[in-house]
């Protein structure tokens, strides 16, 4: 003969309480420990907003800056959209011009170019010292315009796609404040007043277009954010950081003018930085400096001492 247990009905509804209960003290738990943290989280990134605003504050020139939190919608500004001569930070948006000029067929990677000696241009870069006649392909034209900032490169890139062509790609990306009105180098434009300008709000969003694969598309994101990833100026925003420190950014230098913007990659976070700085001094040195302080007290938000 067979027993079979039967449990009396409030056993079975004792047993269903005590689940709920211990079910609501568990996501009570998770709430309360989440809202501390958010809470704890919050506060820090309001104590970095006050420093960077004060660092911003106490300089001797007119900065923009933005940091944007890539795991929240948290944002700290000053100016966000000054206009700003853009210097060789235009250079993003360029490259991302090529990137569409692609998509749509005008150009291909392996495109190959012939340098020609009325290329050459003077400032940064290593084509200006090569011969003409040397070869080169349109991907490393893009690579040399963004890693070593070559404005040869950058030159024949802008006469291949034109002024419209770039001008009208900046708006498809949603820059409203970043134009191209000049060649890179081009100082007799620049005294009479012809220049290129961005803000530091423009460069955040082209950025964040890229974090997310949302510029163009995936694979175009993906090509334009290992680019910057191969940048070698380091004065600016890796400065203070970590040499492991994985940071994807392109610096901008005129006189006058001394920027950088990025993307700054850590174990707990990422985030944008931009800082665009006009100032009076002699040479960028402070520019340089204020924008690696940033930069680390930035850092150190998402890696603490």
């Amino acid at each position: 003969m067979r027993l079979i247990n039967k449990k009396k009905p409030y056993q079975h509804n004792l047993l269903l309480t005590t689940a709920l209960l211990l079910c609501l003290v568990f996501f009570a738990y998770l709430f309360f420990a989440h809202y501390t943290g958010y809470k704890k989280d919050r506060a820090r990134w309001e104590a970095l907003a006050g420093k960077v605003s004060n660092m911003a504050g106490d300089f001797n020139g007119e900065p923009s800056v933005l940091i944007r939190d890539l795991k929240r919608p948290w944002l700290i500004v000053v100016n966000p959209k000054a206009s700003v001569p853009s210097a060789s930070i235009v250079k993003i948006p360029i490259m991302a011009g090529c990137f569409y000029a692609i998509k749509e067929g005008r150009l291909k990677l392996d495109d190959k170019i012939t340098l020609k000696q009325r290329d050459k241009t003077g400032g940064s870069g290593i084509l200006k010292n090569k011969p003409a006649g040397t070869t080169l392909t349109i991907e490393r034209l893009i690579e040399l315009m963004i890693t070593v900032s070559d404005n040869t490169a950058t030159n024949i890139l802008i006469k291949l796609l034109g002024f419209d062509y770039l001008n009208s790609c900046f708006k498809d990306f949603g820059l409203n404040d970043t134009n191209l009105s000049r060649l890179i180098m081009d100082t007799h434009s620049r005294k009479k007043g012809i220049e290129n300008y961005t803000t530091a709000e423009d460069m955040g969003s082209l950025l964040e277009k890229i974090y997310y694969g949302t510029l163009i598309d995936k694979k175009a994101s993906f090509e334009c954010l290992e680019i910057l990833k191969k940048q070698r100026s380091k004065s600016r925003i890796p400065a203070k950081l970590p040499r492991d420190a994985v940071i994807a950014h392109k610096t901008g230098l005129e006189r006058g003018i001394c920027h950088d913007v990025g993307i700054v990659f850590t174990d707990n976070g990422d985030f944008i930085i931009c800082a665009l700085i006009r100032h009076k001094n002699k040479n960028s040195r402070l520019s340089k400096k204020l924008i690696s302080n940033i930069a680390l007290a930035s850092y150190n938000y998402y890696v603490p001492d």
